[in-house]
């Protein structure tokens, strides 16, 4: 293959797909984990319990992802990659702003007000990143793909740290949950410009099965490439959902008067902005998806250890270590790379879009199993063995899942 001058390799990594996508899910991001930033504040407003029922909403978010992750996967393949670039974002848009005035709504049964409105708003986050991964995989030359996706996932995931500086300067979390839900209504304008992929085109007209989910289910070697995507990617939201989001619930044991999960989420963002474009050149320069996630798994392990069983004794150290754990799982953009280029083009946006929304619908599992871990064991303890079985699957996956590096994606399941 030729090889492209520097100026072409630039014009291709800042194209319109990859800018689009980019600015897509800085939306996204910012959406996707406001609810965790304005959990406490948001519920207390309310009148509602920050634990108990924070809890039940967040998983009514997951579950909205896990299902809105089949729906937006198929209609993809079925419609093409626009199709769900447009429709996704309307949707947990005009849901984000509904939140903002959940102060205005009837006070009888609040709670499943808020989390009928998160369901909704994670069915329509749901669409937003395995569209826009699959879009400028298929848009990119295969040796830039890794470093296309990086940048679309680095500039994008710096959307959670937007969240938590809004929340601060807006004056109150329903007016963040408005500014959410603009900035996405403003980014369908924008998205006018954007050409489906040239490799769905060339699909449109060959008689094949497009966006069959069941598929997955149906060939034995099929859904074992399937769920070794998924457990890649379940450390990421391990360390998100269980030592972020539910960062309060360590400041006890580790003898810290307090954490604020906000800030933890924006710190563990601040490290996978930087992780996730550095994971792309890593993958770029090693020539190798599996070896780059691997290492960087490696790292995160490192730091989860450390930071449950070393002196971690205060609220600073606690969000330096949020910024390691970031750092590490930052793969999150490779991850989903890997999974789009595992499939065919008649299935590849189900499956990047099913993927990382599996992992972030197994969030309620993890914290379910959290919590009855931790009616034997202490907080500390429950998140290890936690912990160890999550990175135990991903070590495994990661090394045994094939190679992705240079794949020609232009075929077919």
């Amino acid at each position: 293959m030729q090889e492209l001058s520097l100026s072409s390799k630039l014009k291709y990594i800042f194209s319109i797909p990859v800018i689009i996508s980019a600015l897509g899910y800085f939306v996204d991001i910012y959406d996707l984990l406001l609810f965790g930033i304005v959990r406490i504040p948001s519920l207390k407003a309310l009148g509602l319990n920050p634990d108990t029922d924070g809890t039940f909403i967040l998983n009514c978010q997951m579950v909205g992802l896990l299902i809105g992750g089949v729906f937006w996967g198929i209609f993809g393949d079925k419609k093409g990659r626009l199709s769900v670039l447009f429709g996704s974002i309307l949707v947990y848009s005009l849901a984000n702003i509904a939140c903002g005035f959940l102060p205005y709504f009837p006070k009888e049964h609040l709670v499943y007000q808020y989390a009928g409105l998160r369901f909704i708003a994670g069915i329509g986050l749901a669409g937003e990143l395995g569209a826009g991964i699959t879009l400028v995989s298929e848009s990119l030359p295969k040796n830039l793909r890794a470093i296309g996706t990086s940048v679309v996932a680095g500039f994008g995931l710096m959307g959670a740290v937007v969240a938590q500086l809004t929340v601060e300067l807006a004056g109150g979390w329903n007016i963040s949950y408005i500014i959410g839900g603009v900035m996405g209504i403003m980014l369908l304008i924008l998205r006018v410009s954007v050409s489906e992929s040239g490799i769905y085109k060339n699909l449109e007209h060959k008689s094949v099965s497009k966006g069959n989910f069941l598929s997955f289910f149906t060939n034995k070697e099929r859904l074992v490439r399937y769920l070794k995507c998924i457990a890649v990617g379940l450390p990421t939201w391990y360390c998100i959902g269980i030592l972020a989001v539910l960062a309060n619930q360590f400041a006890p044991e580790l003898g810290i008067r307090d954490l604020n999960p906000g800030k933890a989420i924006m710190w563990a963002y601040v490290g996978i902005s930087v992780g996730d474009l550095m994971s792309g050149f890593i993958s770029h320069a090693l020539k190798s998806r599996k070896m780059a996630i691997f290492y960087m798994l490696l790292f995160t392990i490192i730091g989860v250890a450390i930071m449950l069983f070393g002196n971690t004794d205060s609220e600073t150290k606690y969000y330096i270590f949020c910024v390691w754990l970031g750092l590490g799982t930052g793969y999150w953009a490779m991850f989903v790379t890997l999974a789009a280029e595992q499939f065919g083009t008649n299935i590849r946006n189900t499956a990047t879009t099913t993927v990382p929304n599996m992992v972030r619908g197994l969030v309620p599992v993890m914290i379910l199993a959290f919590d009855l871990l931790k009616n034997n064991f202490t907080v500390i303890i429950s998140a290890a063995i936690v912990g160890i079985i999550v990175f135990g699957l991903a070590f495994y996956s990661s090394l045994t899942i094939s190679e992705t590096h240079d794949k020609d994606l232009e075929f077919t399941e």
